[in-house]
């Protein structure tokens, strides 16, 4: 019989750490925890399978040239980590880092783009500034005429951006966290947290009550809805962001294209179908349903890069649950209220890219007691202390 990929537990009475949320975020949490530091007595609880919320419904994209000087940082941190992350974990995740191109279609997006490319620089990340010519040597197929209503002017170009297999990513983590002692529990609902005073004891499940160490909620969109639970109100607000594949094609798109300006992003898969996603709805909801006239827009403005493109098939179009917070950075956070909460959310249309760097802190958080340099900016009191990061100019689709 075929080894299994991870194990089906029982659910025990108690665990030194509960972690709530399959995805990407909550098995990274959880890897770290026992190989870094030990902590073997978790479990993972996915309401779903592993991979059901955004870590399956994302575009895959991964990079590290944001704005400010702290995501900068983080996503640096996190796009190493994934640099190494299929040798740590023993398994392919087709990880191409193949370049990224940020367009600018006017002068202030180019002066943006500029401002950005030397942020990253004094950082230590790899981003610079192209000429049309030169985006047209790399992406032959693409627009570079006057003929388009936002003609390019330019670009940001980012070369160890790229994609990978994110759905390779998570099975990743939860077998690396499983083959440690880890007990992932999908078709785990959780129906309420049990404190008492500025702890949490328990976590009340569809399958049963466990006690616990420490709660760890990795959510995403849901996340508004876990803190409820325990009386926190998260700055946030779910809105859906909807994505696209189309037929596949003869591999010939060998970068990432992103267009802040025409909100949307382009890179061809493994197999073939070109990805496409773009900016959030405008109005927050928990649908996951797909509509037409997002997929019309998109579809508009890929062909004005790519007017080569007018007769492929549209294959499936999707969405997914983002959870934007007002200065469009995460929070990665213990909560003063209790002793032993800690939350990763507000990852908005950037989550997937910071898996192993978010579960590399917060393992540290919760191990350690003591929250790391790289993930400090990101406190969830900092809204209230008017500590905003104003991540937004690199969020790019992501508003």
């Amino acid at each position: 019989m075929p080894e299994q990929m991870w194990r089906n537990h029982d659910l025990k009475s108690s665990y030194d750490v509960v972690i709530v949320g399959g995805g990407a975020h909550g098995l990274a949490t959880a890897y770290y925890l026992a190989t870094r530091h030990g902590i073997t007595n978790v479990a993972v609880l996915e309401q779903k399978y592993v991979g059901f919320g955004a870590s399956g419904r994302n575009t895959a994209i991964l990079r590290a040239n944001y704005r400010t000087a702290e995501g900068i940082r983080f996503y640096n941190q996190s796009l190493k980590l994934y640099e190494t992350l299929a040798q740590a974990l023993d398994f392919n995740l087709m990880f191409s880092q193949q370049g990224h191109f940020t367009l600018g279609h006017s002068t202030a997006s180019m002066a943006a783009l500029t401002t950005r490319a030397e942020m990253n620089k004094a950082e230590g990340v790899d981003s610079y500034m192209v000429t049309p010519p030169e985006i047209k040597r790399m992406i032959p197929e693409i627009d570079i005429s006057s003929r388009p209503r936002y003609p390019i002017l330019g670009a940001l170009y980012h070369p160890p951006g790229g994609i990978i297999r994110h759905d390779a990513v998570v099975w990743g983590f939860a077998r690396g966290a499983d083959r440690q002692g880890v007990h992932v529990h999908q078709l785990t609902q959780v129906e309420d947290i049990l404190t008492e005073g500025d702890r949490i004891v328990g976590v009340k499940t569809n399958r049963g009550t466990v006690g616990c160490g420490a709660v760890v909620s990795a959510t995403a969109g849901w996340s508004s809805e876990i803190c409820r639970l325990v009386g926190i109100k998260l700055p946030i607000a779910t809105h859906p962001l909807q994505a696209f594949v189309t037929q596949g094609l003869k591999p010939w798109l060998h970068h990432v294209v992103v267009s802040s300006t025409l909100h949307i992003y382009l890179s061809q898969s493994d197999r073939g179908e070109l990805v496409c996603g773009g900016a959030v709805d405008s109005f927050p909801q928990y649908s996951l349903r797909s509509t037409l006239d997002v997929l019309e827009s998109y579809a508009m403005h890929v062909l004005e890069l790519f007017p080569m493109l007018h007769n492929i098939k549209v294959q499936r179009q999707w969405a997914g649950m983002c959870d934007m917070t007002p200065d469009y950075a995460p929070i990665l956070s213990p909560i003063d209220a209790y002793q032993n909460f800690y939350i990763t959310c507000g990852w908005g249309t950037w989550g997937f890219k910071a898996a192993p760097a978010s579960g590399y802190n917060m393992a540290e958080l919760v191990a350690t007691g003591s929250v790391p340099a790289t993930i400090a900016p990101f406190s969830y009191d900092r809204f209230l202390k008017n500590q905003l990061l104003g991540e937004k100019a690199a969020a790019s689709v992501g508003s």
